[in-house]
């Protein structure tokens, strides 16, 4: 599952890709039956459950050792090794005639942040925290992904519309549910007997959830980078493998300069576990992405997006159960602001892309009428 671009949520980080991430970010129009329904739901919350299963999963082997940077490397391969047979099939024919420096410089730039920093971020503070709250985190995305589409003109922000305010106020909730999670939890919640202690909990769990904070930043960056691309270059399939395999040249480069070698580290376990790891996040993130990329493309974006806390409660549970940690009232109550905000910034959207798919209907008419009238005189 390392390995996916960024994509939603905690997602890029464990593989299931982020709704967000590699698909554009136009509204498609809600459709199907009842039974369609009903296996889109069931599957989108298998999505978010396989991610946080493989995150807690990740937490004690990166306790034991393995270098982070190794596991992004070759997660990453993986899945654009796995992914190129379905761009070939499915996008052959919307690829450019040929590769421009500017369309190259894109992919390298979405290689970096969504594959090498994303990642990297987010499973620094995942050991330094805990599962749980790592997979809260990148719930900010919508509101950070507003905020900077709001600042570089991709995103209508008018003070006046209840929506725009909506989703500002959504995005204040949100960032007040993550610091209250960050600082409300205790060090000592974590997984005791699994992660390492270190000299200060404090300072390590405050550098960690800096770490996570910075990952949404980049993960956000990344998307409105993505949703730009993806306005001409319509594959998300392809996009995905490019972006992982050049992901993964570049994590595994960074890794030889700073350390000069490309291992796993000093794990305490066998490296054909560690393969095995990263061979399944692998199947499994593709698998991911694939139905993602189904789902987004039949009910849209917002509904993609809204199991994506299922991933923070399912990781939470996850962790209490195998991994014997505890979830303090605090950290919940912060969960509850941050999914609150979440859905006010998700629910602003869908009114206000409905808003002005209405007045776009409303102008076609008025123009149409106008241009019968000219006629008749």
């Amino acid at each position: 599952m390392a390995g996916a671009p960024a994509t939603d949520s905690a997602a890029a980080a464990t593989g299931a890709a982020a709704v967000p991430l590699l698909l554009p970010l136009d509204d498609a129009v809600a459709g199907g039956g009842c039974w369609e329904d009903t296996a889109i739901s069931l599957g989108l919350v298998g999505v978010q459950l396989a991610s946080a299963a493989y995150m807690v999963v990740l937490t004690p082997v990166l306790a034991l050792g393995l270098d982070p940077l190794f596991l992004i490397a070759f997660g990453s391969l993986c899945t654009g090794i796995l992914t190129v047979p379905f761009a070939v099939k499915l996008e052959r024919k919307k690829w450019p005639s040929e590769l421009t420096s500017r369309l190259f410089f894109r992919f390298v730039v979405l290689a970096l942040g969504g594959v090498t920093g994303f990642q990297a971020l987010m499973l620094q503070g995942m050991k330094m925290t805990s599962p749980a709250i790592a997979s809260a985190m990148p719930n900010l995305a919508p509101g950070f992904i507003f905020v900077i589409s709001g600042c570089l003109g991709f995103e209508s922000v008018d003070l006046k519309c209840r929506y725009t305010r909506a989703k500002i106020l959504g995005t204040v909730v949100c960032l007040g549910g993550a610091v209250a999670m960050s600082f409300l939890q205790s060090p000592d919640a974590r997984s005791g007997h699994v992660l390492p202690r270190s000299a200060d909990p404090a300072a390590s769990w405050v550098v960690g959830c800096v770490c996570l904070l910075a990952a949404v930043l980049v993960l956000s960056g990344t998307i409105v980078m993505q949703a730009a691309t993806m306005r001409r270059f319509r594959a998300p399939f392809t996009l995905c493998s490019v972006t992982s395999l050049i992901g993964a040249a570049l994590t595994a480069a960074f890794r030889v300069v700073t350390s000069g070698r490309l291992g796993p580290g000093t794990p305490q376990i066998s490296l054909q576990i560690v393969l095995s790891l990263v061979f399944v996040g692998g199947v499994v993130s593709s698998a991911c992405i694939m139905f993602q990329t189904w789902a987004l493309e039949k009910k849209g974006p917002v509904m993609v997006s809204m199991f994506n806390p299922m991933q923070t409660v399912g990781t939470a549970i996850f962790s209490v159960l195998f991994l014997g940690g505890a979830m303090q009232l605090g950290s919940i109550l912060g969960m509850v602001f941050l999914f609150s905000g979440l859905y006010v910034v998700l629910w602003a959207k869908n009114k206000e892309c409905q808003v002005l798919a209405a007045d776009r209907v409303e102008k076609s008419k008025t123009a149409h009428n106008d241009m019968e009238k000219a006629l008749l005189f």
